[in-house]
């Protein structure tokens, strides 16, 4: 498997039901965002304070439901909880979403902060099966600004150095860590538009954002 592509929560459910049966066929790995599940938990967490760990795992298993029910809406996908049930999926013909609960519960590798989202936890499970990752989201890439801001100017390739100097953006705070901790590159691109998406995966001209964590490059 040569991609893992995060499947981000602001596009459930129709956009991501068409991104994913889009992806049918392709040696691929699905995670699926929390969205407003995730969301709902933050929320909670803000006004009573939950611990950092019920935090954490709470907003871990919202993913999982939020794989479920989108793997439930397309006919040819099929949920895991672990990597040899994906390659399974896939040996089958069949495309796997991959519920990450159990992985994280049982390794625990990352912060439990809301700077870690899903799209950290999607990049820390292609680590372990030495995949890229892909993140879907419902904006082009990363942008100069807000998106909404007439200014705002897609960026094509940034550093994550650099782009730790933005704060939140279309990916989470600690992702930019990650990939220079790992010395990894991980792409955004907008999955409103499956063919962007399929385009990357295939390595032919689209629109995205690549984020490159080599230390030494700068932008």
């Amino acid at each position: 498997m040569k991609w893992i592509v995060k499947i981000g929560g602001s596009l459930f459910p129709h956009n991501a039901r068409k991104l994913l049966k889009n992806l049918l066929g392709e040696n691929i790995i699905i995670i699926a965002g929390g969205g407003e599940l995730a969301d709902k938990i933050r929320e909670y967490d803000h006004e009573l304070g939950f611990s950092d760990i019920a935090s954490h795992e709470a907003a871990i298993l919202s993913m999982d439901i939020m794989g479920i029910l989108l793997a439930d809406l397309v006919k040819g996908a099929k949920t895991t909880h672990t990597i040899k049930g994906a390659k399974k999926i896939i040996k089958d013909g069949k495309i796997p979403v991959l519920l990450p609960s159990r992985i994280l519960h049982y390794l625990d590798p990352l912060k439990h902060s809301w700077k870690v989202t899903s799209d950290s936890i999607a990049f820390y499970i292609s680590k372990l099966i030495h995949a890229n990752l892909l993140i879907a989201t419902n904006v082009d890439g990363i942008y100069t600004t807000h998106p909404t801001k007439s200014e705002a100017k897609l960026i094509n390739e940034i550093s994550a150095k650099k782009l730790l100097t933005f704060g939140e953006t279309a990916v989470d705070e600690e992702l930019p860590k990650l990939l220079l901790k790992y010395k990894s590159d991980c792409y955004v691109a907008n999955g409103k538009h499956p063919q962007r998406i399929l385009s990357i995966i295939k390595s032919t001209e689209t629109t995205y954002t690549r984020i490159r964590g080599d230390q030494t490059w700068q932008r």
